[in-house]
């Protein structure tokens, strides 16, 4: 890759799905996972459907799964050149209380059981759509910002983002570039699964599958992963030593109101994102009414009735405790 530039990255700063009900979405990731819903928008590519972003009670970056709600979309196929399981930190004495949770709101779960070695628990377990997803049970797995009415106890909260895998045709150039200008080390290994650890405490696992079938978009699949960096000269820098240093096709910054980004993919075909801290969710809402109002750029608010319309509603997730 060279042995130039790493990019100043912080972490993962969010996550970005497909769903195929928005109501169904909600009433999971802010009911069941007791996340919050921290900003209803649009997603700004096609604002015929919504952009529905969930984390911690700040909408800390590095606590932030987002989906695009297709209504009506279909199932998606999980395979290679995808991110497939994203991982989220608990604390590990919380682990038994995620047990009942999960099984007193349906949801089927495997485990809790280690992986690596490291002791950590692992409950796996599906979203609606088929996404997967892990609670990972941590000694120290980070502070996440509480709300008021939050339907999970703080004691038990989810915290963070703690990775995703990608399952590759094969890792070595993957790897590559995550130790080189990424900034990741490797961590661990067992059998075809490789970890990485980089800053933050993110991790990212790949998994080489040759010979298993290529992953196909749609609801329950990962559209792409983002990775945070602290300011817009940053991310300047980072779009540097990507194009320089790995050879990689980076797209122009991109205002997403919220964050600026730009997009490229990792050399196993998984999108990757750089995003900023700044300006963050309160550049529009203030804390304690995150997540209430449909929020659009000043470039569409002159579509807002016509966007209204089109967008089903969205009612408080039920169930929540």
């Amino acid at each position: 890759m060279g042995d130039g530039g790493t990019i100043a990255i912080g972490g993962i700063h969010h996550v970005t799905a497909i769903a195929a009900d928005p109501q169904r979405n909600l009433d999971f990731y802010a009911g069941a996972l007791g996340l919050r819903l921290v900003k209803r928008t649009v997603n700004f590519d096609d604002p015929g459907t919504y952009h529905l972003y969930y984390g911690d009670g700040a909408g800390t970056p590095g606590s932030i799964l987002t989906f695009f709600p297709h209504v009506g979309a279909r199932r998606g196929r999980h395979g290679v050149g995808q991110a497939a399981e994203t991982r989220f930190a608990v604390p590990k004495a919380s682990i038994g209380h995620w047990v009942e949770r999960l099984m007193r709101h349906h949801i089927t779960a495997d485990g809790p059981a280690p992986r690596f070695g490291d002791g950590a628990p692992v409950l796996s377990f599906r979203d609606p759509d088929g996404l997967m997803l892990e609670l990972v049970g941590l000694d120290e797995p980070g502070d996440a910002a509480g709300w008021d009415a939050a339907p999970v106890p703080a004691e038990h909260a989810i915290r963070r983002v703690l990775g995703v895998s990608l399952w590759l045709e094969a890792y070595e150039r993957s790897a590559a570039l995550l130790t080189g200008p990424m900034g990741f080390r490797a961590s661990a290994q067992e059998g075809e699964r490789h970890r990485y650890a980089g800053a933050g405490g993110a991790e990212v696992e790949l998994r080489c599958a040759p010979g298993f079938w290529p992953g196909a978009a749609g609801a329950g699949t990962v559209h792409h992963v983002a990775f945070r960096v602290p300011d817009p000269a940053a991310e300047e820098a980072a779009r540097g030593v990507l194009g320089r240093e790995a050879g990689l096709d980076v797209t122009p910054v991109l205002d997403r109101q919220y964050f600026r980004s730009v997009y490229f993919r990792e050399p196993g075909g998984v999108l990757f994102e750089i995003a900023t801290d700044p300006p963050g969710f309160m550049v529009d809402e203030p804390p304690e009414r995150l997540g209430e109002a449909l929020k659009l750029p000043a470039w569409l608010e002159g579509r807002r009735e016509t966007i209204e319309r089109r967008l089903p509603e969205l009612h408080p997730p039920s169930g929540r405790r």
